[in-house]
């Protein structure tokens, strides 16, 4: 008996030991499962106000959950925004590094230098860029190189087109006061690219550099000095972040003005031409996505634009006493009555 009990009690002991381990395999398993799974954190960086792009980044959100990607649930935007003040940017961009974010998001070129100076490491993605190749941002659009990439705006028949539009809707048009930012990137080019279409068209130039929201007021009186027929304006943070009083001095100066951004619409601008730049905030969230799911920057070329939209605004256009002629209206992809 003493023998058979022996027996019995290693296997028993072998038995209690095997149900021990699966017990503490299965409890395992079960933590493991109830793990949850980590939520990325993007950074997403811009030079202007929430109110300014508040557009863009509602696009860019709902590329995102068009995803999958549900803010503060299954994703974390660190939004940081310098308010118009550019040199907030390094400082706000050197918080985003600081928090370790898998990703940054640029609202515009004024923001993009900042971040690629804070960041060798982490993935950049344009949400647009005037002029990305020529301002050094990237090495090529197909092969962007380094760790930026994203939506570029280029578009060298642009800003000849604006003008042109101008022509259209103001014939006896001599003379243009351009308003631009020298020091933003790519506004060199794309005012040699007036140059071009201005001669063209035997337009005169005026360009008036805004440094400070300060010289807003003073452009639209040097406009009126030499006297101007219509407006044209450049991308700038300053500017961008100014848009209803840039739209209600053109409307108090009588000028027919064309802006680079849908947004100015919304502050009672006259007329916009230009790439669409919530579509390129939508698709920025594509670069996101790839980028989260383990794709390098490198291995993402540069999209160009390819939706154009012209909006015309008949409000304005009224306040100023001008006729759009029916030929430009027709082809508005947008009128506001």
């Amino acid at each position: 008996m003493r023998i058979v009990s022996s027996q019995w009690s290693g296997v028993s002991k072998s038995l209690f030991h095997i149900a021990l381990c699966t017990g503490f395999f299965a409890l395992s398993s079960v933590a493991d499962a109830q793990q949850p799974a980590k939520v990325p954190r993007i950074g997403f960086l811009s030079a202007t106000s929430h109110s300014t792009i508040a557009a863009r980044t509602e696009a860019f959100r709902q590329g995102l959950l068009e995803l999958g990607y549900a803010e503060g649930k299954s994703i974390v935007i660190e939004w940081r925004y310098a308010e118009g003040k550019a040199d907030r940017l390094r400082e706000l961009a050197a918080e985003l590094v600081h928090l370790k974010v898998e990703a940054i998001v640029t609202a515009g070129p004024t923001a993009t230098r900042p971040a690629k100076e804070a960041t060798k490491t982490i993935p950049i993605v344009m949400g647009f860029d005037s002029d990305p190749v020529g301002s050094g941002v990237v090495y090529s659009l197909a092969r962007p190189g380094g760790n930026i990439t994203g939506l570029s705006t280029l578009a060298p028949e642009l800003s000849g087109k604006q003008l042109e539009l101008l022509k259209e809707i103001v014939p006896k048009l001599s003379r243009v006061a351009v308003f631009g930012t020298s020091t933003r990137l790519g506004n060199a080019q794309a005012f040699r690219e007036i140059e071009l279409a201005a001669g063209a068209l035997k337009v005169k130039l005026q360009y008036l550099d805004i440094l400070d929201p300060k010289d807003i007021e003073t452009a639209f009186r040097a406009a009126g000095k030499e006297s101007a027929d219509a407006v044209l304006t450049l991308s700038s943070a300053i500017l961008d972040s100014h848009r209803t009083q840039v739209a209600d001095l053109a409307a108090k100066s009588r000028l027919p003005a064309i802006y680079p951004q849908t947004e100015y619409m919304d502050a009672g601008g006259l007329m916009f031409y230009g790439p669409s730049i919530t579509d390129s905030f939508r698709r920025a969230a594509t670069y996101v996505d790839k980028i989260l799911k383990g794709a390098k920057p490198t291995e993402l070329p540069v999209e160009q634009p390819t939706k154009f939209e012209l909006v015309i605004n008949l409000k304005a256009a009224k306040q100023i006493g001008l006729t759009i002629p029916p030929n430009v209206l027709v082809r508005a992809d947008q009128v506001i009555k």
